[in-house]
């Protein structure tokens, strides 16, 4: 199985989901917006596993660094106290990469399809020519916004990417020396990243830019209530210990 048929796969029935949306609202752009929500919705336990589990690693993360700490010129039984920390905290360091792995293929999907939907879909759809239709400031969604809309796309980037740093305590999923070496490897992502995104929304279909804006607001409404959750649950259970003695 080539690359081609693997996206078209998954590209297809999204595109006729996107084409009865635009058929409903008669708008490309504002299709790609409810579009943009019903997927994301669809990932949305997907990604609340994923804050989960970074939620839960910030948590054991103080008993983390006590173990490294104590072993650390034993790598192997560090390697075994941490695996026992994992089990008895009932953690998987996998968690935060699962979702990951299962979202690549139909993010994939939707970049071949939103930047070239003529490949995936039948000539005689209305969505081959709703692609092009203006929005906003932005005369063809088939083709790049120079300024506008990349740089909102990177600043929400960085906003999306920062909150999730956050509801992990700063922290990368592992432990050891990779965990150390990683870290300074996250925080030069999270400004590396925005700028990358900035350079490919300035040469992408400005209809893949919004879906890509749109889900970073997504993804920083949802982080913003997974945390007021966490805080709520945690006061719950506090109140429910009592104070201490």
């Amino acid at each position: 199985m080539n690359l081609y048929t693997f996206f078209s796969f998954i590209a297809t029935p999204l595109g006729y989901l996107l084409n009865a949306i635009n058929s409903f609202c008669h708008d490309y752009g504002i299709a790609i917006i409810i579009f943009t929500l019903i997927v994301r919705g669809a990932l949305f336990p997907l990604y609340a596993s994923q804050i989960k589990g970074q939620m839960k690693m910030a948590a054991i993360q103080p008993k983390m660094q006590m173990l490294q700490k104590k072993y650390a010129d034993n790598k192997e039984e560090l390697g075994r106290k941490m695996q026992e920390l994992y089990k008895q905290e009932n953690y998987n360091p996998m968690s935060g990469c699962l979702p990951l792995v299962i979202q690549m293929p139909i993010l994939m999907g939707l970049f071949y399809l939103l930047r070239n939907p003529g490949l995936y879909l039948p000539t005689k759809i209305n969505l081959i020519i709703a692609s092009h239709e203006s929005f906003l400031w932005i005369p063809d969604l088939s083709q790049p916004d120079q300024w506008i809309l990349p740089i909102i796309t990177g600043v929400t980037t960085f906003a999306s990417m920062s909150m999730t740093g956050m509801m992990s305590g700063g922290a990368p999923t592992g432990g050891g020396d990779a965990a150390a070496s990683m870290a300074p490897m996250m925080k030069v992502m999270r400004v590396f990243m925005p700028i990358f995104i900035v350079v490919m929304a300035r040469s992408m279909p400005s209809g893949l830019a919004v879906y890509w804006f749109i889900g970073n607001l997504f993804t920083v409404v949802q982080t913003w209530l997974l945390k007021n959750l966490r805080t709520k649950a945690q006061k719950a259970a506090d109140a429910e210990k009592g104070p201490a003695k």
